[in-house]
């Protein structure tokens, strides 16, 4: 018997119970859907996962950070006792940064200065994580930005900043302290045209705000002293070069981030705590500046994904932190793989459920079509096509319900990031993706789980007596 004649005769029978196929189809339809639908959520974080890698250097990329003495990281201010204390610590300075550059396998090597600093606009203040790069830096980051946009000038006098799409919602009223997150409004301001009052000596600026005058310096004995005035910090004018491309609501790896050119705030820096140390960076046991200048990190590229980890083992032979976005992808896939295990699981009982439904299925037909087995066999039909008709019969069903359940998980899962979005669970991209190959996958497994269900019926079937078949009523 030809395969064309056992697929016609297995819908056949299928059509002639319509009812009883289409309440089994919809088990298939529900159990595949619910399997892609869950998996697609684990694949949504996945995905988002490797747009912030690519948002932050992308697989080549490593970020090296100082350690202190006890192993500890530096990326803030610590006390070094001397110059020679200083030679025991490891920080990153321009001479690592030139070290680095020279290192075997490496591509390019750029310093990284994180600091917070204040922002002004009319009766509103606001937190910036600030981060200073150098224009290569920049460009490895690859941040959208929203048309007529650029990244900060690194000849210009002042100190141009591109803003996270959503760092305007760090605002809020000085007065009330009141902002977004309280209100629900947004701050009445304008980051692409509104020019901005940057404050970077924090302390003397709620110093002044707290206590115009402070209080009186003791002479000996601690009797009498003299009225200081507190420290006014200076107020620089600064203004966007552009802006992170999204709304206040889309959420990416430099949504609250403000860049800069990291020369031009180093100069700034160096400008408004002239004599002092500048908050952030090592100092001595007396309190006297470190006598290089110190960054939070280094961003160093690879010139291949393949040298990674080599490089990495490189970099912390000479005393340094490295952590890679490889070993990143890494756990979180250990992570992302534990998280597709128990939703695809908790899909997988909906279509095992859907798998006894086609079990039953196949054993009311057997019962329905005993006399026409009997006469199959009796007319010369082989054993092997009366087992071949019933799995076909299952796996057609499997595969109805697979493709069905397949255009349901899509509708599904566009429903899912229409009605919560990714930005409102922190993270960038779709909620919930799905890949061909998961769509294929299932409907793959539709077949087989339609196919397995109804073997051991096709086994009951083949063992049929031709007689006592062709007898019964």
């Amino acid at each position: 018997m030809r395969w064309s004649d056992l697929l016609r005769m297995s819908i056949s029978s299928l059509r002639r119970r319509k009812l009883r196929t289409f309440l089994t189809v919809l088990g298939v339809v529900i159990g595949t859907a619910s399997i892609v639908v869950m998996i697609s959520l684990g694949l949504g974080l996945q995905q988002s996962m490797y747009e912030e890698v690519e948002q932050n250097g992308g697989t080549t990329s490593l970020t090296v950070t100082g350690k202190m003495g006890d192993g500890m990281i530096s990326s803030y201010s610590y006390s070094v006792d001397g110059s020679s204390g200083e030679e025991s610590q490891k920080y990153i300075t321009d001479d690592l940064i030139k070290e680095l550059k020279g290192l075997e396998h490496v591509k390019s090597a750029n310093p990284v200065l994180n600091i917070s600093a204040l922002a002004l606009k009319g009766k509103y203040i606001g937190y910036l994580d600030l981060y200073g790069m150098t224009p290569e830096g920049l460009k490895l980051r690859n941040i959208e930005l929203e048309p007529g946009g650029s990244l900060p000038d690194p000849d210009s006098p002042e100190l141009e900043l591109v803003f996270g799409n959503s760092v305007v919602t760090n605002f809020y009223e000085e007065a009330t302290g009141r902002g977004y997150w309280d209100t629900g409004e947004m701050p009445d301001i304008d980051l692409t045209k509104d020019q901005l009052f940057l404050i970077l000596d924090q302390d003397a600026y709620y110093s002044s705000q707290n206590s115009p005058s402070v209080g009186m310096d003791e002479g000996a004995g601690g009797e009498g002293g003299t009225v200081t005035q507190a420290r006014t910090p200076k107020k620089y004018v600064v203004h966007a070069s552009g802006v992170v491309a999204g709304g206040t609501d889309t959420y990416n790896s430099n949504s609250y981030s403000v860049f800069c050119d990291i020369n031009v705030l180093r100069s700034f820096l160096q400008k408004e705590f002239r004599g002092r140390a500048i908050p952030g960076q090592p100092t001595t046991k007396s309190g006297k500046p470190y006598s290089k200048f110190v960054y939070s990190s280094a961003s160093v590229q690879a010139d291949n994904m393949d040298h990674v980890e080599e490089l990495a083992d490189t970099i912390r032979s000479m005393g340094y932190e490295v952590s890679t976005n490889i070993d990143y992808i890494n756990s979180m896939k250990k992570q992302f793989a534990m998280v597709q295990g128990v939703l695809g699981g908790i899909g997988a009982v909906s279509l095992f459920v859907a798998a006894i439904g086609i079990t039953n299925t196949m054993m009311m037909s057997i019962y329905e079509r005993t006399k026409e087995i009997g006469v199959m066999k009796v007319i010369g039909c082989s054993l092997k096509n009366i087992r071949q008709m019933f799995l076909l019969e299952a796996a057609f069903i499997g595969f109805l319900g697979g493709v069905v359940g397949n255009v349901l998980s899509f509708i599904m899962s566009a429903a899912v990031n229409l009605a919560v979005s990714g930005e409102s669970m922190g993270i960038s991209g779709s909620l919930s993706y799905i890949p061909p190959w998961l769509a294929l996958a299932a409907l793959g497994f539709a077949v087989l789980v339609g196919m397995a269900a109804g073997y051991f019926p096709a086994l009951r079937a083949m063992r049929l007596s031709p007689l006592a078949a062709i007898r019964n009523e």
